[in-house]
């Protein structure tokens, strides 16, 4: 029972990868001109400040911007998904095995996120088949939980590992949002969502081997909403994934952030000013804001945050990775702490506390 008791899950490593296209903000400006043909003058300018004003300089896309802005069918687009997903999931964990100088046979349990198109069978089957991972790993798809779902599968192979010493998870997510794009609807949640919006991959290598070493994953909660089913999510249509997305989620979120953080913390005998590393999913500007100002009177800051989203947009569940990257390659310090905190569909908030 030693054993058990000493025993930690650890962050092993973390990978990003991003597809082939990219196009810079300034350069996605004429392909609006060509979509909002015939709309009012005024709508027009609005659009194009929504985008200027995203607070993302750059977006990376699994389609060329022609195809993105082009009337394609759900079926062509989703297929253009499940290749690009495959080929995308297939080069981050690889990448991270490498890095953690792991072979593919050292898995015992992948989880694959993705929420932006639909594929069955998921993401991890063809991984098994393309890294020869192997016959008896223990899979897990998870589709549904949006933004959020980069964090729920860190907490997902925490719960395995702990009870499973010894053992090795790989988490990837991998999204496109872009494969969302309704080129039919003028709505402000398209809108927005385009314009805060890119693709990309990542990867997070876990542990419950004693021989690995990094951050250990010390404590993690989600945090459900009531009632507010209908702020974010996706509707099925007919051409495709269609955003839903509230206007009011910065606000609600705002509403419960005391009770998100605060008691969270103290479970672990700890408050927010004893947290250096707020890894935080940066789910569009004004969350960021809204964020951050919470945090800044206790002269906390989001940069890392704030940077992923400059510098590829909400990735939806694969963004908060990017953000844990940035600060895992700065190494930080032995004995800080990190929170990790991602907001999705549900609506809900998923937290996971750290030890560098």
């Amino acid at each position: 029972m030693d054993n058990f008791k000493n025993m930690s899950v650890k962050i092993k490593t973390v990978t990003k990868q991003l597809p082939k296209y990219f196009r810079n903000t300034t350069e996605i400006i004429p392909f609006l001109d060509a979509w909002l043909v015939g709309q009012e003058d005024r709508f027009i300018r609005k659009v194009k400040k929504i985008f200027e004003g995203a607070a993302v300089d750059k977006r990376y896309s699994i389609m060329d911007p022609i195809e993105v802005f082009s009337k394609t069918s759900f079926e062509e687009r989703n297929d253009i998904y499940v290749r690009e997903v495959i080929d995308l999931g297939e080069k981050v964990l690889e990448k991270a095995l490498v890095k953690a100088q792991w072979k593919p046979e050292d898995l015992d349990y992948i989880i694959t996120v993705s929420c932006t198109g639909i594929m069955i069978p998921s993401l991890d089957a063809y991984l098994i088949n393309k890294l020869k991972l192997r016959q008896d790993i223990v899979r897990l798809p998870v589709t549904e939980m949006g933004c959020a779902a980069g964090v729920s599968g860190i907490i997902y192979a925490k719960n395995f590992l702990k009870a499973n010493p010894g053992k090795r998870a790989a988490v990837i997510a991998v999204e496109s949002p872009t494969a969302t794009f309704q080129l039919d609807d003028f709505s402000m949640a398209n809108i927005v969502s385009a314009a805060i919006f890119g693709d990309g991959a990542a990867c997070v290598l876990l542990s419950s081997h004693e021989d690995d070493e990094g951050p250990e994953v010390v404590a993690e909660e989600m945090y459900h909403f009531y009632d507010n089913i209908d702020m974010m999510g996706f509707k099925l249509t007919n051409s495709g994934l269609q955003m839903v997305l509230d206007i009011e989620v910065p606000e609600t979120i705002s509403s419960h952030f005391p009770n998100i953080i605060n008691p969270f913390l103290e479970k672990n005998n700890l408050n927010i000013a004893q947290i250096d590393h707020l890894i935080f999913h940066p789910g569009g500007k004004k969350i960021v804001q809204t964020v951050e100002a919470l945090f800044s009177d206790m002269g906390k800051n989001i940069n890392d945050t704030k940077e992923v989203l400059r510098l590829y947009g909400n990735m939806s569940s694969a963004t908060v990775l990017y953000v844990l990257e940035r600060i895992m390659d700065d190494n930080p310090k032995k004995g800080t702490k990190g929170l990790m905190l991602s907001f999705g569909p549900g609506f809900s908030a998923q937290r996971v506390l750290l030890q560098f």
